[in-house]
């Protein structure tokens, strides 16, 4: 079963080129058009990954990502940042509670490396709970 990631980007090219690329990747891809659609495609389908452009309508990215890490059913799930803003890198990314950044416009392989090793570790995360709880 291919790891399903929510893309949240009120820019249509931007969705179609995430879209795309993560789907000749071979991962379930699921669409949102602004903070709050994120948010509540989040909650139904519970993705693996969530890739979140800080400037969208109805809720920023920001304030999408900080309801996302409140809510006890969303907040294990890793969250990308992306964005052109130049205010913004991966140290501030992670600090301010990402779990990575993706610069736009994207590079694929940086694109995918970031992706694969999120899910990675999140795989690796599930499979050491899944040993301790068997132990």
């Amino acid at each position: 079963m291919p790891a399903r990631i929510l893309i949240a980007d009120d820019y249509d090219d931007n969705r179609e080129l995430l879209r795309l690329l993560l789907q000749g990747a071979k991962y379930e891809v699921i669409e949102a058009r602004d903070g709050q659609q994120c948010l509540d495609l989040a909650r139904e389908h519970l993705p693996d990954l969530i890739m979140v452009d800080l400037s969208m309508p109805k809720l920023d990215g920001w304030e999408a990502f900080k309801a996302l890490q409140a809510d006890p059913h969303t907040k294990s799930i890793p969250c990308v940042v992306t964005t052109a803003s130049a205010d913004m890198d991966s140290v501030r990314a992670q600090q301010h509670g990402f779990s990575a950044y993706v610069n736009k416009p994207f590079k694929t392989a940086a694109l995918l490396e970031v992706v694969s090793s999120l899910l990675r570790q999140k795989s690796d995360e599930i499979q050491l709970a899944v040993n301790l709880s068997t132990n």
